[in-house]
């Protein structure tokens, strides 16, 4: 079989086959968003006008990142995703530079004692979430390449050096989310990949006795962890964000309160619009309502599986099956942590929470999907089946 050309022109990203739009990943991607924008202005306009003087200071940068999300999905959704299966190592060599960046003073930017953002004038945007799908989109590449040596470990080896570098770096931010989160979308892809079981156990064993160690390298991870087990305790301290939480879930009721209703927005549930905005939503919508969302997210995630398994292309699949895995892993810690279920943590909803850059790079990564699913719809019956 010939070797792909190293060699990538413009016209390779441009994919001419007939037009499909998977609903299942278009419309809870487009809805998400939609309603991502509204929960902010929702969850944000007391803080905003407080803070900026302007109710609309947090809703404004989440709309722009919906319109510049609308340009990347279609951007993604018209390309020939297989090119990216040749820009695998310059992507990852991107992911690792953002991941440096943070650390370059003048560059990087500290806020709550973590160095997670960079920032240009008044422009940042988050390293970590560009570098998960940079890693998700070198993973696809290297397992299609070497699918026949993904059953040894040492044919694995490159995406755990890959992986594991990626979490070291995102983990010196510091950022235990992320790094859980990349951890577990790298244990996923290699048991996709072809990963033995013994070696899959062998992973995980290791991994899972890391968690507590990271735990205790750190004293705010500690008071976190007594703040989960008793948020009581410390009702003023490290147990106020949880217990803040729950009182917004709690007040929601059934039916909720009502749109831009809620009380806990008012300065006593912090974060409100970034990492605790399904708080709001329980808030305002009441368990119907965190029920249809978690099934418009189950929707998407679906989808998403369902082209990874149905794609012609080995990287296509792999591809697919990464960028669902981050959805659904993201999604899951998120609404573990707000609810109390697992240590509170920074974590992002995805395409809820507020943050332009997480936005722009899921609803792009949406569009891959589609792209994904439009080409299955084009190749060859005998390669679908």
């Amino acid at each position: 079989m010939p070797k792909l050309r190293a060699k990538v022109k413009l016209v390779d990203f441009i994919d001419r086959g007939k037009h499909h739009l998977d609903l299942g990943v278009l419309l809870p991607v487009v809805a998400l968003s939609v309603f991502g924008v509204i929960m902010v202005y929702s969850a944000s306009f007391y803080s905003a006008e407080n803070l900026y003087g302007d109710h609309f200071f947090f809703a404004g940068k989440q709309l722009m990142g919906f319109v510049l999300g609308l340009a990347a999905m279609a951007g993604c959704y018209f390309m020939n995703f297989q090119v990216l299966a040749k820009i695998k190592i310059p992507a990852m060599v991107i992911g690792f530079a953002v991941l440096i960046m943070v650390f370059i003073p003048g560059i990087g930017i500290e806020s709550f004692g973590a160095k997670r953002w960079i920032g240009f004038g008044s422009f940042s945007f988050q390293a970590s979430e560009i570098a998960k799908f940079c890693f998700v989109l070198f993973a696809a590449g290297y397992m299609a390449e070497r699918k026949d040596k993904m059953g040894t470990l040492w044919g694995a080896l490159p995406v755990l050096v890959v992986g594991g570098a990626t979490c070291v770096l995102i983990l010196a931010e510091p950022n235990l989310s992320i790094t859980l989160c990349v951890g577990l979308v790298m244990l996923i892809m290699l048991f996709v990949g072809g990963m033995k079981l013994k070696h899959f156990a062998l992973m995980c064993v290791p991994a899972a006795a890391l968690v507590p160690i990271l735990i205790i390298m750190e004293p705010y991870r500690l008071q976190r962890l007594a703040a989960f087990l008793d948020p009581w305790a410390t009702p003023q301290a490290e147990g106020f964000q949880l217990i803040q939480s729950l009182y917004s879930l709690g007040s929601g009721g059934w039916f909720g309160v009502g749109l831009f209703n809620s009380r806990q927005k008012f300065s006593f549930l912090p974060f409100s619009e970034s990492d605790f905005i399904f708080s709001i939503i329980g808030e305002e919508f009441g368990l119907i309502g965190c029920v249809l969302l978690l099934l418009v997210f189950g929707v998407l995630i679906y989808s998403g599986f369902r082209i990874a398994m149905t794609s012609s292309t080995r990287f296509g699949s792999y591809l697919a099956c990464g960028i669902t895995s981050v959805i659904m892993v993201q999604t899951i810690i998120n609404i573990a942590v707000v609810t109390g279920s697992i240590p509170p943590t920074g974590l992002p909803l995805p395409f809820i929470s507020a943050g332009g850059t997480s936005l722009v790079v899921f609803m792009a990564a949406g569009g891959v999907l589609l792209n994904i699913a439009r080409q299955n719809k084009n190749a060859d019956p005998f390669l679908r089946r």
